[in-house]
């Protein structure tokens, strides 16, 4: 009903008018809760890809410190000792929810909180009224274009993350100032952009490969900043490996993305005080994050991944992190709806008929629009497939996900792409079902085989 409400309600105002009105409610959710996050040392991490798992690794770190943490992404919500699937389908909560959580976390004893911190977010003002200490952006590509109406506006919102750090009162915590902080990806052409504004304190890192383009202001040079390069990258089957100076670090989680997850974490801790081996010997101690890059065991003989991705560079990113199995990549994803990029809908269905054997193409999230036009888009992008072989249009997910493990020989690779962990599949008028595509292959597995084992 409220989704319909808002359906209605939202063409009538202007966005100008909309965009005050969720200013007003994050101020005043801030003010009903009496501004949680002033008694925190707040980190926002923002970015195009890898903001839940740098957020989690982070999280390890400053865990592995002693700091009890206060955790907020897509995939997981934490306060303490309290760790949860994120069941909302939101990566920044609404207002009054996300205020909520920070006082939950100050009442837990938290002395850190990690916000993932979206551009839609950023957008809507949900950042508005908490006190971020340290900005991290992991990178940034093309995406949600369409919402924001172009790249520099996607990228000017990225960048509110930086300004409301630079601009905020000074803060302490346990009696202690803590610096304004921006860790930087120096290795992406607009770098420059989120180091314009003033600090105290800058830590930027690096891949190896030629990343000379990040030009650090005069500002920061004349107060010193920390450049962090990461060489000697080895990745492999199921872990990556690199070193920063003397120091080796390794994360078992695979592909070049990891990698760089695991350099943003590593480099927001530094920035953080925290000691290099106490950081090190958190990130081995990872196994993986909830949907991203989760492999699924259940008594099968083939492999089985669950991951986030989906718009086309995470596609690359998925598809080059599990390599070439020794059999077939069987591949199920969708397109999401409610206007979310349209125009990348075809070239999902390019990337995924290059690098996978057996395309299979599904529901997402369709919102409003008709799940069978949504997979009509994706499919006009497929080249070299054959509909009813190699090339599957199936629009209900759980029936797609059994036609994968249908198809699949020992050997295999089954990736389940699109939805990762989130709990939940949002149809028309707003309206969602519960939903876990790892649970899904689990069952369908089960039904093939027999058997049921947990997640390794």
């Amino acid at each position: 009903m409220m989704g319909r409400l808002k359906s209605f309600v939202r063409p009538l105002v202007s966005p100008a008018v909309l965009l005050w009105y969720h200013r007003f409610l994050a101020e005043a959710a801030a003010f009903v809760y009496g501004y949680p996050s002033r008694q925190m040392v707040v980190i926002g991490v923002t970015g195009t890809k890898g903001k839940t798992t740098t957020s989690v690794l982070l999280t390890r770190i400053l865990e592995k410190v002693g700091y009890k943490v206060g955790l907020a992404t897509t995939a997981l919500i934490k306060v303490g000792e309290r760790e949860e699937l994120n069941a909302y389908k939101m990566t920044m909560l609404g207002r009054f929810k996300l205020q909520k959580l920070l006082k939950d976390m100050v009442d837990a004893g938290c002395t850190h909180a990690v916000i993932e911190t979206s551009s839609e977010g950023i957008l809507q003002h949900r950042h508005r009224g908490i006190a971020y200490d340290l900005a991290l952006i992991t990178n940034l590509t093309p995406e949600h274009l369409e919402a924001h109406g172009g790249f520099d506006a996607y990228r000017d919102a990225k960048r509110e993350l930086f300004r409301a750090v630079s601009t905020r009162p000074p803060k302490a915590v346990g009696g202690k100032v803590v610096p304004r902080t921006f860790v930087v990806n120096g290795c992406f052409f607009d770098a420059a952009r989120f180091m314009d504004m003033p600090a105290d304190r800058l830590v930027t890192f690096h891949m190896e490969d030629g990343c000379e383009r990040c030009v650090v202001p005069p500002a920061f040079l004349r107060i010193g900043y920390t450049r962090l390069m990461a060489t000697q990258l080895v990745l492999s089957a199921d872990a990556v490996s690199f070193r920063v100076g003397e120091t080796a670090l390794r994360l078992g989680m695979p592909g070049r993305a990891s990698a760089w997850n695991a350099l943003a974490a590593f480099a927001a801790a530094a920035a953080l005080g925290v000691p290099q081996k106490t950081a090190v010997d958190a990130l081995a101690a990872v196994t993986g994050v909830p949907g991203r890059i989760e492999r699924i065991t259940a008594g099968q003989p083939f492999t089985a991944i669950v991951d986030y991705a989906h718009e086309p560079e995470s596609f690359r990113q998925i598809f080059d992190a599990v390599g070439k199995p020794a059999g077939r990549i069987i591949h199920v994803f969708g397109a999401t709806g409610g206007g979310r990029d349209s125009a990348r809908r075809p070239v999902m269905g390019e990337i995924s008929s290059t690098r996978a054997d057996i395309v299979i193409v599904t529901t997402d999230d369709p919102y409003d629009d008709d799940p069978a036009e949504l997979n009509r888009q994706v499919i006009a992008g497929v080249k070299g497939k054959i509909l009813g072989e190699t090339l599957h249009d199936i629009v209900d997910r759980r029936a797609a996900i059994a036609k994968a493990v249908e198809c699949a020989r020992p050997d295999a690779l089954v990736l389940v792409t699109g939805k990762g962990a989130e709990q939940a599949m949002v149809l028309s008028g707003g309206r969602k079902i519960p939903w876990d595509d790892r649970t899904i292959l689990r069952e369908e597995i089960a039904k093939r085989y027999g058997t049921l084992h947990a997640s390794s």
